[in-house]
């Protein structure tokens, strides 16, 4: 899942995205609302974190006219705002308001709830299955048959976007954007370490499969 962060706060946005990260999350960050508008611009993301008051306005009224024009993307305020009208203002445009100081622990689950919002690639209820592979988006959980693979975050952001492709082909920097953002450079052999460790989790038979000059399938 990819998230965009904006937050004016230098080191409140280090501690963010670098919690993000671990979490297995991609992660961009901007430092106000021209840098946001620009990320949004070229990149999809599953949810965007704004801080609130923002050196160049209330991103409030910036995420009110963007809904206004049709944008559909799950929103997630950070702010020290805690008056019952400023938290009913922000409910009432965004899908989550956490006020400031926040728990870690605590954003991380609030950005995965918002990020599954979006529904991107994934079933109702959260599950995605192929053969005898299934995925938990809800639990975060991945099983083959009777047995359930420990993944990282990577891997299984890697997986599920295999999975949701229902045996098409994936390109691989649709699976770099996927799992990734534009700090992981399209050369990079990255997505080939992960695909080699998820391999070796699925075991035997062989599940995925190198597509030449294109990416990866699940056979």
């Amino acid at each position: 899942m990819r998230v965009l962060v904006t937050e004016d706060d230098e080191d409140l946005r280090i501690a963010v995205e670098a919690a993000l990260r671990a979490a297995g999350f991609a992660v961009d960050v901007a430092a106000d609302l021209p840098e946001a508008d620009e990320a949004l611009a070229v990149n999809a993301y599953d949810c965007v974190v704004f801080d609130r008051m923002l050196p160049s306005g209330d991103a409030l009224e910036y995420v009110h006219n963007r809904r206004r024009a049709g944008w559909p993307v799950p929103v997630l305020f950070l702010t020290a705002r805690d008056a019952v009208a400023d938290r009913i203002a922000g409910l009432a445009i965004a899908d989550d308001y956490l006020l400031k100081p926040f728990a870690m622990r605590e954003l991380l689950a609030r950005v995965g709830s918002v990020c599954r919002r979006s529904g991107a690639g994934v079933e109702p209820d959260s599950v995605l299955r192929h053969g005898d592979l299934v995925i938990d988006e809800a639990r975060r959980e991945a099983w083959r048959g009777q047995r359930q693979l420990a993944l990282t975050g990577k891997e299984f952001i890697v997986l599920r976007t295999l999975i949701a492709a229902g045996g098409r082909p994936v390109h691989r920097k649709d699976l770099i954007a996927a799992a990734w953002d534009e700090l992981v450079p399209p050369t990079s052999n990255v997505l080939e370490r992960v695909v080699a460790q998820l391999r070796r989790k699925l075991g035997e038979p062989p599940v995925v499969v190198t597509i030449r000059g294109v990416g990866y399938a699940l056979g």
